[in-house]
């Protein structure tokens, strides 16, 4: 017997998502207040790292590509002018 393709199939190629919601992508906040990323502000760019101290990726933080470029390199910087620390302990 054929298999017939479409349907209700949970596959990648029907384009339904196999039941998982779209959610509306957050808008960018760097370019909503037209702000600028520096590497001194210790208080924003801890916004953007998590408890261990890594940079939250931009899929969560919802900065687009070239803001979160710079928030990479500015927590970069404050991290190697010992700012922020590398690493949270435990």
């Amino acid at each position: 017997m054929e298999r017939e393709r479409g349907g209700s199939g949970g596959g990648r190629g029907d384009g339904g998502g196999g039941g998982r919601f779209f959610q509306r992508r957050r808008p960018c906040r760097f370019c909503i207040e037209k702000g600028s990323i520096d590497f001194k502000d210790v208080g924003l760019l801890r916004n953007f790292l998590t408890e261990r101290g890594r940079i939250v990726p931009r899929r969560i933080s919802g900065n687009c590509l070239g803001h979160q470029r710079e928030l990479t390199t500015a927590v970069k910087r404050a991290r190697h002018i010992a700012l922020i620390s590398f690493a949270e302990e435990r």
